[in-house]
């Protein structure tokens, strides 16, 4: 069984309501068919109603048991507006951009997830980050703890012996573009605790540079020094360690001559890149070159599920999204 089918069957023992805010989109309605006949998850459509049923028409897929939803003739419409106003009105919002607003279809759908309507919400197949993004923070905010909200992917490379079976987060690949050693040490926290989250296994942190252990020095080495100490202080039972080349994080063979006193080298499972460059970079090799799946970017640090997609995703890769988008739902409802 893959790590997405382990995914989809934990979905299955709690479902949750996603929302899809990208209803016009055909991946996002192929999608849908594929949830809604697996049976892991109840689907929220954001849109009008007719042309979204069309689509589906038209492409052969069966949405039936889909709830679609037009904010222009919703019954919780001027509910949401109130509550949205009311969340935002000391930063300067007007009741009439509230209004305006809400007949976004990404805001709508923050709304149904703030009010409890929905349990989480995937987007991003045609919206920017910062468009599904902004609306997440100014309505859900971020979660309790946590200083700061970051992306991670998750990569399960077929064939792969290293890592957790092939499995892996690769942190921040998706947002914060060139963090500092405090925010990057936030970064690994939430991505360990992310993924022993989703796979129910000890997190092994690697804290990635050019460098090994100091072998070279350099502003961009001591961040990630700086990083790793500061991963240490602030969750000293993490197994954590760095800096750490990429070859010595998950190669055992590699780690026994580079770092042989780590606990972590040659078996780690999440990896933690210095900035966005390196970390988008990496997730695309490893996507391309080792034709390995790629969810992502998914957020950590927002107080409900809401998850990002890269616009080159497929269904398939929706899908996927939408099962780990129920799981974190279930942990934070219990």
């Amino acid at each position: 069984m893959s790590f997405i089918d382990e995914i989809k069957n934990r979905a299955k023992k709690d479902i949750k309501t996603i929302v899809l805010p990208e209803a016009s989109d055909l991946r996002t309605i192929e999608a849908t068919a594929n949830v809604l006949k697996e049976g892991f998850a109840n689907i929220v459509l954001i849109g009008n109603e007719e042309e979204i049923n069309k689509l589906a028409k038209d492409n052969n897929f069966d949405i039936s048991k889909a709830k679609i939803i037009n904010p222009k003739n919703s019954d919780k419409y001027d509910t949401y507006v109130e509550k949205f106003y009311e969340l935002r009105k000391e930063k300067g919002l007007t009741l009439e951009k509230a209004k305006e607003l809400l007949l976004d279809s990404v805001y709508f759908g923050m709304m149904m997830v703030k009010m409890e309507d929905a349990d989480g919400l995937v987007s991003g197949a045609i919206h920017s980050s910062s468009d599904t993004l902004r609306p997440a923070l100014q309505i859900l905010k971020t979660a309790s703890g946590t200083k700061l909200v970051s992306a991670f992917f998750l990569m399960v490379v077929p064939n792969c012996e290293y890592g957790e079976n092939g499995t892996f987060i690769f942190g921040d690949s998706g947002l914060n573009e060139n963090p500092d050693s405090d925010k990057l040490s936030e970064i690994a926290i939430s991505s360990a605790k992310s993924f022993e989250q989703l796979t129910g296994k000890t997190a092994k942190v690697a804290m990635l540079s050019y460098s090994t252990m100091g072998s070279a020095h350099s502003e961009l080495t001591e961040k990630v020094v700086e990083a790793t100490k500061f991963v240490k202080e602030k969750a000293p039972d993490l197994l954590v360690d760095g800096e750490l080349q990429l070859d010595s994080a998950i190669i055992p063979e590699v780690a026994k001559s580079k770092a042989p006193e780590s606990k972590v080298a040659g078996n780690a499972n999440v990896l933690i890149f210095p900035d966005l460059n390196a970390g988008n970079i990496g997730y695309k090799l490893v996507q391309r070159l080792a034709k390995a799946e790629a969810y992502g970017p998914l957020c950590q640090g927002i107080a409900k599920p809401v998850n990002d997609l890269s616009r080159g995703c497929s269904a398939k890769d929706i899908l996927g999204v939408i099962a780990i988008t129920c799981i974190q739902a279930q942990k934070i409802t219990k």
